[in-house]
């Protein structure tokens, strides 16, 4: 099946929806997802954004701009980590799913939305993603998963669209930064954020900081590896890291690759 049926796929399955509330965080699906519920929907449609202190306060602002440049109504909603993922379990994403979208599923009751969407492509299935058991378990739909998009259609398909977040890389919540078992501190969150936004303003777009207690564990694309065999460079990242209060920054010689803490999981 080619995209542009997909597409049409995607714009009648919305309608037969009537009106929907989008868990929305201004990434690539998400942003997609949004301007095609706009489409399908006109205003009959809202997205919502989590503000927590694990989602990194740029990609709020960045979220806050899209649904405005789109032409969405949009509300930002401020999340507090729950008790139950803490000390960051294992199943951590399956709690704060839950924990998330029980409280979107009662927004979307209050104000009247039949449904709530979430940005879930069909390529989500391939990685340890406990959260799709929650979505499931609380009726969300996942409008681009049975469409079966997968990420390469949606930045295809988010180019001819013209947004801006076709070639956007890859992000995730601050909480894959820090390994399972680790009781989370809002500080920590702050410091991880600091450390990537100077990585990405350096020139490298799709970054990760992993921590391993005062450890940074630097994870940049394979191909940009190669970049940081400067020495100079070295000197000026390992110094800007420990003044944002870590005392040793290393390299992962493997790069970057999505949920590298799952590696650690006991299959």
């Amino acid at each position: 099946m080619n995209i542009n049926t997909k597409y049409s796929n995607l714009i009648r399955y919305l309608k037969n929806l009537e009106s929907v509330l989008i868990a929305f965080s201004g990434g690539v699906d998400s942003t997609f997802l949004l301007a095609a519920a706009k489409e399908a929907l006109g205003n009959n449609m809202k997205a919502i954004t989590i503000a927590s202190p694990y989602i990194p306060k740029w990609e709020i602002k960045e979220a806050r701009e899209l649904a405005n440049e789109i032409g969405v109504n949009h509300d930002i909603i401020e999340v507090p980590i729950s008790l139950e993922i803490r000390n960051n379990p294992q199943n951590r994403c399956y709690l704060c799913k839950k924990f998330i979208f029980t409280r979107i599923k009662d927004i979307a009751l209050k104000e009247g939305y039949k449904h709530v969407i979430d940005g879930s492509n069909f390529d989500d299935t391939k990685d340890y993603r406990p959260g799709l058991v929650a979505l499931n378990e609380l009726n969300i739909e996942s409008p681009l998963m049975e469409c079966k998009l997968t990420k390469k259609e949606i930045r295809e398909l988010s180019k001819k669209l013209k947004l801006k977040t076709w070639d956007k890389p890859a992000y995730a919540c601050l909480l894959t930064r820090i390994p399972y078992g680790e009781e989370l501190k809002t500080q920590e969150f702050e410091k991880i954020e600091k450390a990537e936004k100077y990585l990405m303003s350096i020139g490298f777009r799709a970054v990760r900081v992993r921590t391993h207690g005062d450890l940074a564990r630097i994870e940049v694309k394979k191909e940009e590896r190669k970049k940081l065999f400067d020495e100079k460079l070295m000197d000026n990242i390992s110094k800007s890291l420990k003044e944002l209060g870590f005392k040793y920054v290393s390299l992962d010689m493997e790069g970057y690759r999505t949920g590298s803490f799952n590696e650690t999981i006991e299959k």
